[in-house]
């Protein structure tokens, strides 16, 4: 039974626009500026990060991996969402692989992007590719936060129908027409504050309360663990892609479920095998730190 629309608060009354700057012949969308800060907020803490004895990169490679990674984040989360989620609308629509702005990203395929430039950076500049993976995980959740309050002003990825006080109405097309759906789970702020603030929390205690820092793999374990955790949890109160729907009732699980299992057992792995990479980098009386 679900709460009844009425009561259900509607997502046109929160007078919410996918466009931030509206100048006729250009607008600059919340989805745009959402990517530019989760960029800029984790570039700034990535500074602070590395600023800390023993850290594995200097200022330099930080600029670098700003590039890199960002490069990775919008081609792989791209590419990802095309071939994990729509390749049968994109096979018959390629130019619209090109159409950033009208949403249709892959976290999945970001991570798989931003760890290729990740490796790049690392053999180039002879650094430890897993440290610098720990060091730019920390960092992530800035964006992930920023992102998804973006899904929530473009009213995609909503949750499924509810009768929570809480259910959020959101404008869909029936038939070609626009209209409120049902009282659906607001999902896009759950994640926001699963992946976005519990997951930064856990990464911050993690990075400066514990040694985790100087044990390789265990920073960007626990971020893969959590995060494939939060996602493939919080997936059962997500409505799944239309496209994906009869996927989901076939397979029993959601594709972003599908993506995330990987990612649960690679971050416990990482997690529980990280004592055995340690690297001794923390100053010692009368002994220069190393990088």
């Amino acid at each position: 039974m679900y709460v009844a629309a009425s009561q259900a608060i509607s997502w046109t009354d929160l007078h919410l626009s996918p466009v931030a700057l509206d100048l006729g012949v250009f607008q600059l969308r919340w989805y745009s500026l959402a990517y530019l800060a989760g960029i800029f907020s984790g570039y700034f803490y990535l500074l602070k990060l590395i600023a800390q004895p023993g850290a594995p990169m200097a200022r330099r490679h930080a600029d670098d991996l700003v590039f890199y990674a960002s490069l990775g984040i919008i081609l792989g989360g791209r590419i990802g969402y095309v071939l994990f989620y729509n390749i049968g609308y994109y096979l018959a629509n390629p130019l619209d692989i090109l159409k950033l702005w009208d949403g249709g990203m892959s976290f999945h395929g970001g991570v798989i992007g931003t760890s290729l430039g990740i490796l790049y950076l690392a053999r180039k500049n002879g650094l430890n590719w897993l440290r610098l993976h720990d060091y730019v995980a920390c960092c992530v959740p800035f964006g992930l936060f920023f992102g998804r309050l973006a899904n929530f002003v473009n009213h995609e990825l909503w949750g499924a129908p509810t009768n929570v006080t809480w259910a959020i109405r959101f404008p869909e097309t029936i038939a070609g027409m626009t209209v409120l759906g049902p009282p659906r789970h607001p999902s896009q702020l759950y994640e926001a504050a699963l992946e976005g603030l519990l997951l930064f929390a856990i990464l911050w205690a993690m990075f400066w309360k514990s040694p985790a820092r100087y044990q390789p793999g265990k920073l960007v374990g626990a971020f893969i663990l959590f995060y494939g955790l939060f996602r493939f949890g919080l997936e059962f109160i997500r409505e799944p892609d239309a496209q994906l729907s009869r996927f989901a009732e076939v397979t029993g699980l959601h594709m972003g479920q599908w993506l995330s299992l990987p990612m649960i057992v690679g971050g416990v792995y990482l997690m529980m095998t990280a004592e055995k990479r340690r690297v001794r980098v923390e100053p010692t009386v009368g002994t220069a730190s190393v990088a």
